[in-house]
C-alpha cells in the first residue's frame, strides 16, 4: 500500500469520468480529499479503451495537490480489467496512489489484483507495494464475504459500499440507488452499513459510503450523509462538485468537539499520570465521568480533526 495515503482523509471522494477531457481538467480544482478517475460505469463500453490514455495523461500532467488520487478499473467479470491495470498503472507514474476494484465478490479477486499490481509495478519501475487498493461491495455475495475481502491484501486501504448495484443484486423494488425509501419504516441499508463498517474497522481500513444520485437535492444529501457519519464512516462519494463542500463539513468534527476531545485527553492524563497525589483510572470531567473508554473515543475525534486540518484553539 502507499504509505502516503493510508491515513489521509477521505471525507469527500469525487468521481470523475475518465473519458471526459473537460471533467478531467476540472477535477484538480474541486477540493475533494480523494478523487478517482473512473474507467467503469461512467464510461461507455466503446470509450473504455480510449479513456485509459486520457486518464494516464491527467494523472501525470495535472496538479492534484496532496489528495488521494485513484483510478477505478473495471471488474474482473469484464474483458477490460487486466489491460486497465497494465496500461494505466504501467504508465501513470508514482503520483497514482490507488486503484479501485468494483463489484468485489470474493477475496480471491483482491488477491488476483494484488499479484497483477506487483508484476506491473516491477515492470514499470515503481516501488513494490506502492499502489493501494480500494474494494467496492456491490452485491449480495460480496457482502456475505466482506470480512474475508477486507483481510485479503495488505494493499487494501478502504472498503466502499455501492448502493445502486447492491439494490439491483438484492432485487429491491427501486429504480434509484443510494437515496431514502419512504415506504420502508427505517433505514433499508442499516444492516449493510454496519456489516461493512465492522469488517473494515477490524482490518484497519477506511470505510466509505457510495453515491447519492439526486445531485441537485443538497438538503436531502446532507441529511443522508449523517446516517453513515453517525455510525463511524470516514466519508462518502461525490458525483457533483457541489456535494464536496457538504461532505467535507459533515464528516469533520466541529471545532468545539475537537477542543473538547483534547480537553478530555488532558484531564484523563492528569488523573492517571499526574503528580497531584492519588492516580485514578476514572475522574469527573464537568458533569461526566471519564475513563479509559473516554480516552479511546477522544483519540478518534482528535485523529479525525487532525486529518481535517483542525488545530486546537
Amino acid at each position: 500500500m502507499s504509505a502516503r495515503t493510508r491515513d489521509l482523509p477521505r471525507r469527500s471522494c469525487l468521481s470523475v469520468p475518465g473519458s471526459s477531457e473537460r471533467f478531467l481538467q476540472k477535477g484538480p480544482s474541486v477540493p475533494a480529499d480523494m478523487t478517482f478517475l473512473d474507467l467503469e460505469d461512467s464510461v461507455a463500453p466503446l470509450e473504455k479503451d480510449g479513456a485509459r490514455a486520457k486518464v494516464v495523461d491527467a494523472v501525470k500532467n495535472l496538479d492534484w495537490g496532496e489528495r488521494v488520487l485513484c483510478v477505478r478499473i473495471n471488474a474482473w467479470d469484464t474483458k477490460w480489467t487486466v489491460f486497465d491495470v497494465i496500461e494505466v498503472v504501467g504508465n501513470a507514474g508514482e503520483r497514482l496512489d490507488e486503484v479501485m476494484l468494483p463489484k468485489v465478490q470474493t477475496p480471491a479477486e483482491v488477491v488476483a489484483l494484488d499479484l497483477l499490481l506487483t508484476q506491473v509495478e516491477a515492470q514499470a519501475g515503481l516501488p513494490l507495494g506502492h499502489i493501494g487498493i480500494e474494494a467496492q461491495i456491490e452485491t449480495a455475495r460480496g457482502l456475505i464475504n466482506v470480512e474475508e475481502i477486507c483481510a485479503a491484501s495488505p494493499r487494501l486501504e478502504a472498503i466502499v459500499f455501492g448502493p445502486a448495484d447492491f439494490a439491483a443484486s438484492m432485487e429491491m423494488p427501486v429504480l434509484t440507488g443510494g437515496v431514502h425509501i419512504p415506504d420502508y419504516p427505517g433505514d433499508h441499508f442499516h444492516y449493510v452499513f454496519n456489516k461493512i463498517l465492522m469488517a473494515g474497522r477490524a482490518n484497519g481500513l477506511q470505510v466509505i459510503d457510495g453515491p447519492f444520485l439526486k445531485v441537485r437535492e443538497h438538503d436531502a444529501f446532507r441529511d443522508y450523509c449523517k446516517r453513515t457519519k453517525v455510525l463511524g464512516y470516514d466519508g462518502k462519494w461525490a458525483l457533483h462538485p457541489d456535494q464536496v463542500g457538504i461532505l467535507n463539513e459533515v464528516f469533520s468534527p466541529t471545532q468545539e468537539q475537537f477542543d473538547r476531545a483534547w480537553a478530555i485527553l488532558d484531564a484523563y492524563r492528569e488523573a492517571t499520570e499526574g503528580d497531584s497525589g492519588e492516580r485514578k483510572g476514572a475522574v469527573m470531567f464537568g458533569d461526566e465521568m471519564i475513563d479509559e473508554a473516554s480516552r479511546k473515543m477522544a483519540i478518534k475525534f482528535v485523529a479525525r480533526g487532525d486529518r481535517a486540518g483542525l488545530r486546537r484553539s
